[in-house]
C-alpha cells in the first residue's frame, strides 16, 4: 500500500472508533510514537511499547464521542485531526480535546506518529 492507501485506511478505520486495531494494523514492528509532553510516554518506541502506551491510554479514559477529520496527505507522511470529549477515569475530569496526528509512512507501515495539542 502506498502512504494516501494507507492514509485511507487508517483514517476511516478511526472514524468508526476503531483507533487501536488501526494501529495494530498498520505500526511497523520499528514504530516511534512522540507525544508533545514530558514523562516516560513522550517518546516510545517499537510495536509492543506503541500497543501498551494505547492500551494505557484507552484503560484510563472514558470516551464520550471522538470525530476524526482528515486524510491530509504529504508525500510519505499524513494528518489527522481528532476531536474528543473524554473523562479521566482516575480524577474523573471531564475535557474536550483537538490534536493532529502526523504519520509517517514506509513499505506500507506507520513507522512514526507525532502528535501536536
Amino acid at each position: 500500500m502506498d502512504t494516501k492507501e494507507v492514509a485511507q485506511a487508517v483514517a476511516a478505520m478511526c472514524k468508526e472508533g476503531k483507533h487501536e486495531e488501526a494501529g495494530k494494523q498498520f505500526w511497523a514492528d520499528n514504530v516511534v510514537s512522540f507525544e508533545a509532553m514530558e514523562g516516560p510516554m513522550a517518546r516510545v518506541e517499537g510495536r509492543e511499547g506503541v500497543e501498551a502506551k494505547s492500551a494505557w491510554w484507552y484503560a484510563n479514559h472514558e470516551v464520550h464521542s471522538a470525530t476524526t477529520e482528515g486524510p491530509y496527505v504529504h508525500g510519505d507522511q499524513f494528518a489527522l485531526q481528532f476531536a474528543m470529549d473524554v473523562t479521566m477515569k482516575e480524577n474523573g475530569k471531564r475535557m474536550q480535546m483537538t490534536e493532529i496526528g502526523l504519520y509517517t509512512v514506509k513499505d506500507g507501515k506507520i513507522v512514526e506518529e507525532r502528535f501536536f495539542y
